[in-house]
């Protein structure tokens, strides 16, 4: 039997950008020690009170089937999250709970992009935006961030390609970059957006950490609204990656067909997971910033290693937990640099060529083990550029 064109074609014929993670994740499988820096995964787990509180959901029953878009309770929580962060009207019946920001950013091409349609995306970028555009029959067509612009994506270059497309996606605080993109940057993609009829599809799963600047929502900008898909989550701000619990924010209209659409996927998201969330969400910002506190301090360890030497330097790095790494200095690709890291010192890190074109000749490294292991270990990194270097 033959399978469909649009699964057969997910990966564009390519690469799906892993292939040093899966060479790190079966070496430790052999049983060799690797300083695993590759994916953005806490070091801490879910807070014991956030599992607690799932445990007595579950056990108080809150097992069967849920609300498709979302208990009320939750809803209205993630409305008044938004609504005190972005000064922008948002009630329960702007929002959609989804199983993690993932899911979310799938539904939300479905309601922008008919089959054919162009989906904009910015490169470098997460390594599954240009499958899930193509999941939904789009045609994904990615626009170039510079290095020279520390990535930061420049509004000419979107407006360039944007005659005809549909949609366009933006993740500030970056991943894979760290960069968050200015309240200048934002509001020429605003107007592209205006100009140009587009969906702007905004991946905000990092707004809880942002080191330096202001993070701007840009559902907030004049004339914007109506035209933005907001993608949330419980992963990234609450260390909560494997229950699976994201959201759409965006016009109720929207909403309400996202809703369909969830019924005929999803089903939801589950009731004891959703009151988790919602605990979650009720320790405020503090709870927050605790959970991101390690990365801002990982950071600065960094920044402070980094200054001692000249093969290697940051992309600015004002948000997420990551650091982009400029490694062009040793005259080898990302992925070389990536590989032959792996196999001489045990240490695991993305080949920027796994995000796209742009990083090409950078690496990504995830600030996502003990300070003490991480500071090693991105001495070690420097070290070994230094030697490729000269």
């Amino acid at each position: 039997m033959q399978l469909s064109s649009r699964i057969t074609d997910l990966l564009g014929g390519g690469s799906d950008g892993w292939g040093v993670f899966l060479k790190a994740r079966r070496m430790i499988g052999d049983g060799v020690s690797v300083t695993e820096l590759t994916i953005g995964e806490h070091d801490i787990r879910t807070a014991a009170p956030i599992l607690q509180e799932m445990h007595r959901a579950a056990i108080a029953g809150h097992t069967g089937y849920a609300a498709v878009p979302g208990t009320d309770s939750l809803r209205d929580a993630v409305a008044a999250r938004v609504r005190e962060r972005t000064g922008v009207s948002t009630t329960r019946d702007n929002v959609l709970i989804t199983p993690g920001g993932q899911a979310a950013l799938f539904a939300a091409h479905v309601a922008a992009c008919d089959p054919g349609d162009t989906a904009l995306y910015i490169d470098p970028y997460y390594a599954t935006y240009p499958g899930t555009i193509r999941g939904v029959s789009a045609v994904p067509q990615r626009v170039p961030a510079r290095a020279e612009d520390a990535f930061q994506p420049r509004p000419e270059n979107i407006a360039a390609v944007a005659a005809g497309a549909k949609s366009l996606l933006i993740n500030s605080p970056n991943n894979p970059t760290g960069v968050v993109y200015s309240r200048a940057t934002l509001e020429g993609i605003a107007r592209v957006c205006i100009d140009h009829d587009l969906w702007l599809i905004s991946d905000e799963v990092y707004d809880t950490q942002v080191w330096t600047g202001e993070h701007v929502s840009p559902r907030a900008l004049p004339d914007m609204a109506h035209r933005t898909l907001v993608v949330g989550s419980m992963s990234k701000s609450h260390a909560m990656t494997g229950s699976r619990c994201g959201w759409i924010v965006g016009p109720v209209e929207a909403i309400e067909h996202l809703t369909n659409l969830a019924t005929h996927t999803t089903y939801g998201v589950p009731v004891y997971i959703q009151d988790a969330a919602l605990f979650a969400l009720s320790q405020g910002p503090e709870f927050e910033a605790e959970i991101a506190a390690p990365f801002a301090r990982r950071r600065q360890l960094a920044r402070g290693i980094l200054a001692g030497q000249n093969a290697v330097s940051l992309v600015p790095a004002d948000g997420a937990m990551y650091l982009m790494l400029d490694i062009r200095s040793t005259g080898m690709t990302g992925e070389e640099f990536a590989n032959a890291l792996l196999d001489q010192h045990h240490i695991a890190v993305m080949p920027g060529e796994s995000f796209g074109d742009a990083a090409a000749g950078h690496i990504r490294v995830a600030m996502t083990i003990e300070d003490g292991e991480f500071g090693n270990a991105v001495s070690t990194l420097c070290k070994f550029a230094e030697e490729r270097a000269a």
